[in-house]
């Protein structure tokens, strides 16, 4: 489980000029429905400034509070989030939501612990958190803040098994905990008053998808994702959609391509090191991040798959 969030925190950038909120006026901050603020992440290269800003995060407003979702990869991001809350209004916060466990989405916590909110997060993110504990302090120390501590790491109160329904105020939500897919704690956000689902990394646009836990188990989440009547699809990472066939089919591609190719060279007995060179190539020009990542998500496919 720790050598995820290395491989992840190493490999989930984009080696282009990038520029991050160093002001709160600069963090962009669209009402993407109604109630529902989204902050769109940036490019980033790990090494580069803005590394902490890359994940889609935001907020959506209840009749009597908010539910945070995402918090950013910084107590700096979280910062900029909290004030960009209170610049809209001034309801409590009552929740803050946590989609997984990668880095850039779970390290700004701290920020809003003052505000004493239920922190909610899938089953297995309790434990994930723990484990990860050392890594994040060694590996993000920085973006913890001043004298960050085991205390700086914020996991969930509250954890999803299944499905749990939470009220702001006449705007009910529906968190539900998936299968081992993306990680083994996705957990997806939808504001059911509007038709807005906030995915987490259960889905990637212009960002080349991660491979942490399932292929087979996310393409198996992919297709319930189909049959859900949403109208506004908010990603991890990438521009928000529409429809389904706007929001996810390229990443239906590239997955199902992984599951393809990957089936075939391991029918034709290729060796794992033989495969990764072939398998997926075409892919290359459809995704950032392709020449970082992809080798990685083959690799995965081939050991998931070698056995099935």
């Amino acid at each position: 489980m720790i050598l995820f969030n290395i491989v992840y925190a190493l490999l989930l950038c984009v080696f282009m000029p990038s520029a991050h909120a160093d002001d709160d006026n600069s963090f962009n901050l669209t009402e993407i429905s109604p109630g529902n603020y989204l902050h769109h992440g940036i490019h980033a290269g790990f090494g580069e400034m803005g590394h902490d800003d890359i994940a889609n995060i935001g907020f959506i407003i209840g009749e009597q509070c908010i539910a945070v979702i995402d918090t950013g990869g910084s107590v700096t991001t979280g910062r900029h989030l909290l004030a960009a809350i209170r610049k809209i209004t001034d309801k409590p916060i009552c929740y803050v939501i946590n989609t997984h466990i990668h880095y850039d989405h779970v390290l700004g916590n701290l920020v809003f612990a003052g505000d004493k909110p239920e922190f909610i997060g899938h089953a297995e993110l309790a434990g994930a958190i723990e484990i990860n504990r050392e890594f994040f302090l060694e590996e993000f120390r920085t973006e913890l803040g001043e004298s960050p501590s085991e205390d700086s790491i914020i996991g969930p109160a509250i954890t999803v098994t299944d499905s749990l329904s939470i009220d702001l105020g006449n705007r009910k939500l529906l968190l539900t905990a998936w299968q081992k897919s993306h990680t083994h704690t996705d957990l997806t956000v939808l504001d059911e008053l509007t038709g807005t689902l906030w995915t987490g990394d259960l889905l990637f646009r212009e960002r080349i998808p991660v491979i942490d836990s399932s292929l087979k188990g996310w393409l198996a989440v992919m297709e319930i994702f189909l049959t859900l009547d949403v109208t506004t699809i908010i990603p991890g990472h990438g521009p928000p959609g529409n429809s389904w066939d706007e929001a996810m089919t390229a990443q239906k591609h590239y997955l199902d391509t992984l599951l393809k190719e990957t089936r075939q060279a391991i029918a034709d007995g290729l060796f794992m090191e033989e495969a990764i060179d072939m398998i997926g190539n075409e892919e290359k020009d459809k995704w950032l991040l392709f020449d970082q990542q992809h080798r990685t998500n083959v690799s995965r496919a081939f050991i998931e798959l070698e056995w099935e």
